[in-house]
């Protein structure tokens, strides 16, 4: 899971929780990310930033050229996508991407990534950025066995 511009200590906790329950190898941080240590954000994890690996640092570029690097595709998660999450089917190591509460993912970010988007109805254009990863979460660890 690679986080971009979280600035709410509610939302980061929520990240941690549902990377935790889904067996996320590790959360990465951007440099523009708030502190996962504010005590809300432990509280809202349930303590999964206490033990979910991560890593603070670099910019959203750095960090996706980085998986990638790697060998691992990442999925920009934004509204604006025209590949909806329920028609992906994961390939190989994947590394889910979410933005901040207000922006989302900046375009130039969107455009190095695989986008994906949940469709909503109602003339709603996103989620929260927990719900959005607990759904994208489920979607790529749901053929993977637990553990």
């Amino acid at each position: 899971m690679i986080a971009s511009g979280i600035g709410n200590h509610d939302n980061m906790g929520g990240v941690f929780r549902n990377a935790a329950a889904f067996g996320a190898r590790a959360v990465l941080l951007d440099e523009t990310c708030c502190d996962p240590f504010y005590r809300k954000a432990i509280r809202v994890s349930v303590g999964a930033v206490l033990r979910t690996p991560f890593t603070v640092g670099g910019s959203a570029e750095d960090l996706v050229a980085a998986m990638q690097t790697a060998g691992v595709e990442v999925l920009a998660l934004t509204p604006s996508a025209t590949l909806r999450l329920a028609d992906y089917r994961p390939k190989g190591p994947v590394a889910l991407m979410v933005g901040s509460e207000g922006p989302g993912l900046p375009r130039a970010v969107i455009d190095r990534c695989r986008a994906v988007g949940v469709p909503m109805a109602g003339g709603f254009d996103s989620l929260n950025v927990a719900v959005t990863s607990a759904l994208a979460l489920h979607h790529v660890t749901s053929g993977r066995p637990a553990g």
